[in-house]
């Protein structure tokens, strides 16, 4: 690891830490030529394969553009894209491969959008899940409708379940 401040190619570790989510290891290091210290974080590998075989590092700001598109118009801030960004990738690296298809990646994007923004979802969806149809579309509304309806009716019931003191 060059030091980069001094350009020295050594340096000595003296401290390493796991990051909180314990996807990351910080390192702190010390440069034997000028003494002074610098934060490394080591992460894995992981790549995406695309459609048409090669492989490169996968990229939050790649999953920020293409939400992005589909956001368009939307009530979603650039903090809600980079948070859905992240989400993507720890479910990704959640699944312990190193190596995961482009389409994945698109399907892993859309549950965190659907809770996000359902239009945007729908925008999406079409694309990654190949809507030929209008019915696509009303399957896609009819499924969300439901799950509304299921939260509403959840939410519901552990209203009624508090009982006033």
């Amino acid at each position: 690891m060059y030091c980069p401040f001094c350009r020295n190619p050594d340096s000595r570790v003296v401290d390493s830490r796991m990051a909180d989510d314990g996807s990351a290891i910080r390192r702190r290091r010390q440069c034997p030529e000028c003494g002074r210290r610098f934060t490394t974080v080591e992460t894995t590998s992981l790549t995406v394969i695309k459609r048409s075989g090669v492989g490169e590092p996968f990229s939050r700001s790649k999953v920020i553009n293409g939400v992005r598109k589909a956001c368009q118009g939307r009530p979603v801030t650039e903090d809600d894209l980079a948070m859905l960004a992240q989400e993507v990738e720890e479910t990704i690296r959640a699944s312990g491969a190193a190596e995961i298809d482009a389409h994945e990646v698109g399907l892993a994007i859309l549950s965190p959008l659907q809770k996000l923004d359902e239009v945007a979802y729908l925008r999406f969806a079409s694309v990654y899940q190949a809507f030929e149809s209008l019915e696509d579309f009303e399957t896609a509304i009819s499924i969300l409708r439901h799950e509304a309806e299921v939260e509403a009716k959840a939410a519901k019931g552990k209203k009624s379940e508090k009982s006033p003191l």
